[in-house]
């Protein structure tokens, strides 16, 4: 059996589709941080995938998925930081305790 680019894509689907389902139960902001992050990788292996199986010559999926890497290090850095000022404010991580924009 031979693995072809539906497998990569199939792979990818299920991965994208359990980080959307994560980030929209769970209610720790760790768990939907890691769950968008499982959304970043599941975007890298269809962008290396289909580098590989459309154009093997050129490494235009390869760098799409460094960019996506560097932007999703950029991306937890910001919301650790986020993470840490709420928790040091409300001392809670949960989603619903978290009601800074209400009036």
């Amino acid at each position: 059996m031979q693995i072809g680019l539906e497998h990569f894509l199939v792979l990818s689907a299920g991965l994208f589709c359990l980080g959307l389902w994560g980030a929209l139960t769970k209610r720790n902001v760790i768990a939907i941080l890691m769950c968008v992050e499982i959304m970043f990788n599941a975007v890298n292996i269809a962008m290396v995938a289909f580098s590989r199986y459309i154009v093997p010559t050129l490494l235009t999926g390869q760098v799409f998925a460094i960019f996506i890497i560097t932007v999703a290090a950029a991306e937890v850095a910001l919301g650790l930081g986020i993470l840490l000022a709420l928790y040091r404010n409300r001392e809670t991580v949960d989603t619903a305790h978290i009601d800074l924009m209400k009036g």
